[in-house]
């Protein structure tokens, strides 16, 4: 029975490492898998951006050079025209039939008075009756803005009999060479239409995107849908084009969205809008979403075969090593024989016999430290509230009241609640080197109003913006300059002086407390220095104690330094790291 219950909890461990490194690969697959979709998916957004921009731009560039080169057969015209005697000059007729039909697109050159009436036109046609010429937006652009070329919009050219043809007209006033000088007229050339449609035909965007023009307030100049536009069963929305001249936007027409993409011809003012579908920018996504599936489908199903094998071969020895962890759990520390399996168990089980045997030590040495930090902490709270050195201040108020010094009382009693304040610092045991000093300044205050101004005090701060807010244990210094007092300077016969000095050294806070009392020999020295001296006075926080205590909160390379000698003084240097304000929450 028991060995059935091994066997299962084995294949149950199985399972486990199984499912376990099956459900992380999953995620991780996935995670990769929408990271790569999403670049992927980004970069051919971008591009189907960037393609219709470029066949836009291609577009743009072709209708330039087209009109450019239209510009130009109307500049040659009106040249030729200038330079010549009259209309009716044989070699102007030649010349005119000449570029007439070297250019296939110029359906025809005529040139009309500024009443209408015809003087001249290549080829040769008969003016139709009832054409209302004047009223033609080609002529009116020509005669209001006669120094400009106009273009028109698309129409049909019915000034002539014959075929009618679709075309644009290029119009600009004219100076023609009379008898009586030069006569202004209106030179007309009829471009075929033809040419721009094939220009715009031949652009693809998707199988159902299209490319149209509109000029400068909105009029279609050429669509591909052009009939449906004009019979109203089409319609585009022209009001974002006309707001920008270059750019692309996305818009919901019909619950399609549509990307809009926009390109301006400078020299007419005319727009190009591409029109693109976005569900067929989005074909990549789906054939990139469709393969990152299928490849997860894949991995996972091979990831579950070697899983199955790994799994088998680990979960064994691991079962064992879990033995071993639920003795421990239970208490027993005792030796195990390392576990037999693949290098990494090995490993493992080594590593973890090796930390039992660190807890085991790390256990006894916490218990002590805990013990002795007890005390210390139960020490300083006996030291925040000194009955003695309590008593002591109170009876020196007494006095200072009977003898009227008011001044002297009021400045005893702030200092001695200042000094309480600090020293409970609302429970905590961590304070700013600020506050510290701050600390043992009322309470040397107190001390030489006790004892009538035996002894001078300074306290001398460098780099008092950073030292100030470093962070230091409540009641390092107070212990320290009570013996400077008590031991050292409460037998002068002299004026006795206490120097208090903060700095910033290789970055460490030093606090440093010299007197020139006493001093110590060097047997008492060496006593203080190894922990087994105890002062008969004082509030009981020793020297040892404030070394123990720094030693527990900040490490063994920080604590005091003590030097002494007899009749000269004592100099105690607390070193201690440094560590600003702000933290304070980490101690």
């Amino acid at each position: 029975m028991k060995r059935l219950l091994a066997v299962i909890k084995v294949k149950g461990i199985q399972f486990i490492i199984t499912t376990s490194f099956t459900l992380v690969t999953v995620l991780v697959m996935l995670f990769v898998g929408v990271m790569l979709y999403g670049k992927f998916a980004q970069t051919a957004e971008q591009n189907a951006y960037l393609h219709t921009q470029q066949i836009l731009e291609q577009v743009k560039y072709n209708l330039d050079s087209y009109l450019n080169g239209m510009t130009q057969i109307f500049e040659l015209v009106d040249d030729k025209i200038r330079r010549s005697k009259g209309l009716t000059a044989d070699k102007l007729s030649e010349q005119l039939e000449t570029i007439v039909e070297t250019r296939r697109d110029i359906v025809s050159i005529a040139v009309f008075t500024r009443d209408g009436t015809l003087l001249a036109t290549t080829p040769s046609k008969v003016l139709r009756k009832n054409t209302r010429l004047t009223e033609q937006s080609w002529f009116q652009m020509a005669i209001e803005d006669p120094t400009n070329l106009n273009f028109s919009l698309p129409h049909i050219q019915n000034l002539f009999k014959g075929e009618y043809t679709w075309v644009v007209s290029m119009s600009r006033e004219v100076l023609l060479h009379g008898p009586d000088g030069e006569i202004p007229a209106v030179l007309l050339v009829d471009v075929n239409f033809k040419e721009i449609d094939e220009l715009c035909q031949r652009v693809g965007l998707g199988k159902k995107g299209y490319v149209y023009i509109i000029d400068l307030v909105g009029n279609i100049v050429y669509h591909p849908q052009q009939q449906l536009i004009y019979a109203g069963l089409k319609n585009e929305n022209r009001s974002l084009p006309l707001k920008h001249s270059y750019g692309s936007y996305v818009e919901e027409t019909q619950g399609e969205a549509r990307l809009i993409t926009i390109k301006t011809i400078d020299q007419l003012g005319w727009k190009i809008i591409g029109v693109s579908y976005m569900d067929e920018i989005m074909t990549t996504k789906k054939e990139i979403s469709r393969f990152i599936f299928w490849l997860l489908i894949f991995v996972i199903v091979i990831v579950l075969f070697v899983l199955h094998y790994l799994s088998a071969k680990i979960s064994r020895p691991i079962k064992l090593l879990e033995r071993s962890m639920e003795k421990v759990e239970q208490g027993d520390f005792s030796e195990s024989e390392p576990i037999r399996g693949s290098h990494e168990v090995e490993q493992l089980s080594l590593r973890f016999h090796l930390m039992v045997a660190k807890v085991k030590e790390l256990m006894h040495q916490i218990i002590r430290e805990q013990e002795a930090k007890r005390k210390s902490e139960l020490e300083v709270l006996q030291a925040q509230i000194n009955p003695h050195f309590l008593y002591n201040t109170l009876n020196s108020v007494v006095r200072m009241v009977g003898n009227g010094k008011n001044e002297d009382v009021i400045t005893t009693i702030t200092s001695l609640s200042k000094l309480f304040r600090i020293s409970l610092s609302r429970g905590k045991n961590i304070i700013t080197v600020r506050e510290e000093l701050e600390h043992v300044r009322h309470y040397l205050i107190i001390q030489k109003m006790r004892y009538k101004q035996k002894f001078e005090y300074e306290i001398v701060v460098e780099n008092e913006d950073e030292v100030l807010n470093c962070l230091t244990l409540k009641l390092l210094l107070q212990p320290i300059v009570e013996n400077a007092i008590y031991h050292g300077i409460e037998h002068l016969a002299d004026p006795g002086r206490i120097r208090i000095y903060a700095a910033l050294i290789d970055g460490k806070v030093l606090l440093q407390v010299s007197d020139n009392g006493l001093g110590m020999s060097p047997e008492v020295l060496a006593q203080v220095k190894a922990g087994f001296y105890k002062s008969k006075e004082g509030s009981g926080v020793g020297i040892q104690n404030v070394q123990e205590r720094i030693r527990l909160t900040f490490g063994e390379q920080y604590g005091l330094e003590i030097a002494s000698e007899q009749e000269e003084g004592t100099v105690v240097r607390v070193w201690i790291p440094r560590q600003v304000a702000e933290e304070r929450d980490r101690l």
